[in-house]
């Protein structure tokens, strides 16, 4: 399979984005300093990570893990070739975010109206006229620094306060977005509930509906162990950045059960195995959990890869 990958992907190239930092954290009490996440950064991006969500501009009183997340982007943009990452929630977060110099803006909107009432107090329509407000923000920006801004359907395949999610209404929101100025649509399967026979006609649908170059990128739990499988779907439909984080800290808590990121590591290392090009050192990587051990001390770290350790004469791809 890996053969007819890379015939259909130039470079043959998976981008995956580093979402520890922002998904992993937020579901985490404790508060990890302000020196650990700007060291686990760097640690990321020496590995060869080349996008990384750093934070989200809520309210600190909602979420006080990212209340330094300003600070978090003006650090990372001091790496250059690195894609700065950050959830706004609506056009306020948005306007903080730009301020900062995010380079990527991602909003999102809850497919189960129920999820997006509970995560961020407002329906369909007011997500919708955020986004809209946000898209005329970033064409404000001079042309030279306008952040890529992507409009993310959560709970996409399913929701653990409304249960089934039809496809039709993803593919209707996904539509919605892309008229109110998004860039591109991600699809998150927020609650961990997705498999892949779903991930492909889900994925297969949206592309009709907005064409392959906008939606690119999958967001997957592993939340009941079906997050890599969904992956390799996901591939065999066109998808190329998959997000993950380290060590799958992380989950949203506003999805009772739905904790469980894919494991960057374990990500890293499938990928790499099948041939396919993520330009991320896993062994370096590998080392990057000790910033999170020393940082959180306590916080269950997972992965099978780490636990395992790489097999004898594993080599990475070209």
């Amino acid at each position: 399979m890996a053969a007819q990958l890379s015939a259909s992907r130039p470079e043959n190239r998976i981008l995956i984005s580093e979402v520890g930092p922002r998904d992993g954290l937020q579901s985490i009490d404790r508060i990890m300093p302000l020196a650990a996440k700007c060291a686990w950064i760097d640690a990321e991006v020496a590995a060869g990570v080349t996008e990384v969500e750093v934070g989200s501009f809520v309210p600190a009183k909602l979420l006080p893990q990212l209340a330094d997340t300003a600070e978090v982007v003006a650090h990372a943009r001091t790496h250059p070739g690195l894609t700065v990452a950050v959830l706004v929630p609506n056009a306020k977060g948005a306007a903080a975010a730009i301020a900062a110099g995010a380079h990527k803006l991602t909003l999102p909107l809850s497919a189960s109206e129920t999820h997006s009432l509970k995560n961020l107090r407002r329906t369909h329509a007011q997500v919708l006229e955020e986004a809209a407000a946000i898209a005329a923000m970033v064409r404000d920006c001079p042309a030279g620094s306008r952040p890529h801004f992507e409009g993310s359907v959560s709970t996409a395949f399913g929701c653990t306060l409304e249960g089934i999610v039809p496809q039709a209404k993803v593919v209707e929101l996904a539509e919605a977005l892309m008229a109110a100025g998004c860039d591109e649509v991600g699809l998150s399967d927020t609650t961990g509930y997705a498999n892949p026979a779903q991930v492909q006609a889900l994925v297969r649908a949206v592309h009709a509906a907005i064409g392959t170059d906008k939606l690119t990128g999958l967001h997957l739990h592993n939340t009941r162990g079906l997050g890599l499988a969904n992956v390799i779907a996901g591939l065999e439909v066109g998808i190329t950045t998959f997000d993950a984080s380290l060590a799958g800290l992380g989950g949203c808590p506003f999805a009772p059960g739905a904790s469980g990121n894919i494991v960057t590591e374990d990500l890293v290392f499938m990928l790499e195995a099948m041939g396919l090009d993520t330009g991320i050192d896993i062994a370096a990587l590998l080392k990057v959990r000790d910033i999170l051990a020393a940082a959180l001390p306590g916080e269950p770290l997972y992965g099978f890869t780490p636990d395992a350790g790489l097999p004898l004469g594993f080599r990475q791809a070209a």
